[in-house]
């Protein structure tokens, strides 16, 4: 797949993961579009926090994926799309499904038409973990039944199968990614990790978090990125599911004290209602099978296990630590979405 030489499109690139791939894009030395959501403060979200070096060599396109002339214009010219472009935090989404299916799955539905208009090369769309629900068997293969148990997840659900659809209603090719649970420097406050990490570093009293007994299979962002680089290279990818997960389950408590020693002390907890999902909508077990990664793209994680986790955690800690990292949440109450 000519990745090198394509210029290629970043959706949701002033994202958490969107940020990262777009950074590790440019180091390459690959040309970068990067489409983010227009805002009245001229933002480019987390892009603008990257180095002034990179920061030049991105083409940056302001706009909204939900409008279909603007997305054509958007993908002209480019060879690849990573499309990252999604509403994801799932307590928003039961306030608001309808946006969740007007950006997540009409969104997606303009990148493929505007790419199969096209002709493009390759389109990686991203998919979750959440497409599962709760696991029946594990480690979750590919194979898995899908089950929604949130708005969110059913919305993911119905890209995926839309874009699975144009590979085989157009010969779209298309490729779908399907990371675990992500972590690292940049990740949104409302999630897991990023919470119980801000509020370890600044809070002067107990981490206010909601169920811990729900297992995840944490995967750190760089190994995620190095996903997206896997797929978008692989032809074998095309019209393939492929999951992106470091196959190691932890509990969120046992997360608690892989943190607590990384910090050298305790922390203490108290349930907050407010995190907790209503009890049907908990997905309480996701461990990822990654064999066919490793088998199809020849990827694998640089952080597998319990020994890898404590790793992706310390260099987590490590960048929230900063000052000038932390400027950016809000410290007088973690986001709970």
């Amino acid at each position: 797949m000519p990745l090198r030489d394509s210029r290629v499109l970043v959706t949701g690139a002033d994202g958490f993961i969107g940020s990262h791939l777009t950074e590790e894009l440019v180091r390459q030395g690959r040309a970068v579009r990067a489409l983010v959501l227009y805002n009245s403060m001229g933002s480019w979200g987390w892009l603008d926090n990257l180095p002034a070096e990179v920061r030049s060599q991105i083409e940056v396109v302001a706009g909204d994926i939900r409008d279909p002339d603007l997305t054509l214009q958007a993908v002209k010219g480019c060879g690849v799309i990573f499309h990252l472009a999604s509403l994801i935090a799932i307590p928003f989404s039961y306030l608001a499904p309808a946006s969740y299916f007007e950006t997540n799955v009409k969104g997606t539905l303009n990148v493929l038409q505007a790419a199969r208009a096209l002709g493009v090369e390759k389109i990686v769309h991203t998919s979750t973990s959440e497409v599962y629900g709760s696991a029946r068997f594990v480690p979750i293969t590919e194979e898995h039944p899908l089950h929604a148990q949130s708005p969110y997840a059913a919305s993911k659900i119905a890209a995926d199968q839309l874009a699975l659809s144009f590979q085989a209603s157009f010969d779209t090719p298309v490729a779908v990614i399907r990371p675990f649970n992500v972590y690292g420097p940049r990740q949104s406050a409302r999630a897991f990790i990023a919470s119980l990490v801000i509020q370890a570093l600044t809070g002067g009293g107990p981490v206010r978090l909601g169920a811990l007994h729900p297992t995840r299979d944490f995967s750190f962002v760089s190994d995620t990125v190095s996903g997206f680089l896997a797929v978008a290279g692989s032809a074998a990818a095309v019209g393939e599911v492929c999951n992106i997960g470091s196959n190691f389950e932890i509990s969120m408590g046992e997360a608690v004290h892989t943190l607590a020693e990384v910090l050298g002390r305790e922390i203490e907890i108290v349930t907050d209602e407010s995190r907790l999902r209503p009890e049907r909508s908990e997905v309480t077990r996701l461990w990822a099978d990654n064999a066919k990664a490793r088998r199809l793209l020849g990827w694998e994680p640089a952080y597998p296990g319990r020994e890898g986790f404590r790793r992706g955690l310390e260099q987590t800690v490590a960048w929230f630590s900063r000052p000038e990292n932390l400027r950016h949440y809000r410290l007088d109450g973690v986001n709970t979405l």
